[in-house]
């Protein structure tokens, strides 16, 4: 059976809390594991989510701030531990690379697994698996950061109405389905395009055109809200977002399920975020992160 859901590690901006880790997030598309900024203590969080190394197929980092880089040493020390038995794939800015390559290598270990590195340096796809392609686009942060988003292929939805309309029936389902056709009937006369799902992942950022373009038509948007509204000032001059700027991102790029996450730590009621997330205008669900949260991927409309 295919799960598509958001393990939620840590939601904490630069400090940790009692209560908060650092960043850190695992979307599991069906049978593969996409590590999201793996920040300080990602691989005790994992433990604690049941969360294993061989879940990994893939790891994406955003931008070499500590908070959400610094757990890269121990999650691919672990991976080498536990001889991972296949390749798994590193996204991070190009420009980050030194950081990188001494987070890779920051102690000595044995390896035993292939981990493919594969640097970003401009907007665009990254890699086409067999369920998603995955795409970057650059943000506005201090030191050069990308967001990610992951988008399913459209498919085609059989509608029994129409089916029945044209006598296909049986195996003919099936073979019109592959071949596209069944004598005059064509798969389009029986079907209806079924949209594919789409998530994106945009940390550490001021608006900018990279967030809209993550977060379009998202079906799930895992977003940064460091800040509150009467913070806005200092969320620019950081390079960050409030929770009203990233629900009003959300809401124009109708966007069903809006994750806030990487909260500062000079806040301590989390429904304040809600409050001026709803303040925003946004009416898709909503989800303010909490470590250990495990949020679904929306089923298709």
């Amino acid at each position: 059976m295919s799960v598509r859901e958001l393990v939620v590690l840590g939601t904490a901006s630069q400090v940790p809390t009692r209560h908060r880790n650092h960043n850190g997030y695992l979307l599991r598309w069906d049978g593969e594991g996409i590590l999201f900024d793996p920040g300080e203590g990602t691989q005790r969080q994992m433990l604690r989510a049941g969360v294993a190394a061989h879940d990994l197929n893939r790891i994406c980092v955003t931008h070499f701030h500590g908070d959400h880089s610094l757990g890269l040493a121990g999650v691919i020390q672990r991976i080498n531990l536990d001889k991972v038995p296949h390749r798994i794939t590193a996204h991070y800015p190009r420009s980050g690379q030194r950081f990188f390559d001494r987070l890779r290598y920051a102690t000595a270990y044995r390896e035993t697994v292939g981990i493919t590195e594969a640097p970003v340096d401009a907007d665009g796809p990254l890699a086409r698996a067999g369920g998603y392609t995955l795409e970057a686009r650059k943000l506005s942060h201090p030191v050069e950061s990308y967001g990610y988003r992951l988008v399913e292929p459209d498919g085609r939805r059989m509608l029994p109405e129409r089916l029945a309309a044209h006598g296909v029936t049986g195996p003919d389902v099936g073979r019109i389905q592959r071949e596209g056709s069944l004598g005059a009937v064509t798969l389009e006369d029986v079907s209806e395009v079924r949209r594919g799902q789409r998530f994106a992942f945009v940390m550490d950022t001021r608006l900018c055109e990279g967030v809209y373009a993550l977060a379009e038509g998202c079906d799930l948007l895992v977003i940064e809200s460091t800040f509150l509204d009467e913070d806005e000032q200092l969320a620019v001059e950081h390079g960050h977002l409030t929770a009203g700027q990233a629900a009003r991102v959300a809401r124009e790029s109708g966007v069903r399920h809006l994750v806030l996450t990487h909260f500062s730590q000079r806040y301590t009621d989390p429904d304040e975020f809600e409050r001026q997330a709803r303040a925003a205008g946004y009416e898709g669900e909503l989800t303010v992160a909490h470590d250990l949260l495990r949020v679904p991927v929306p089923k298709r409309r």
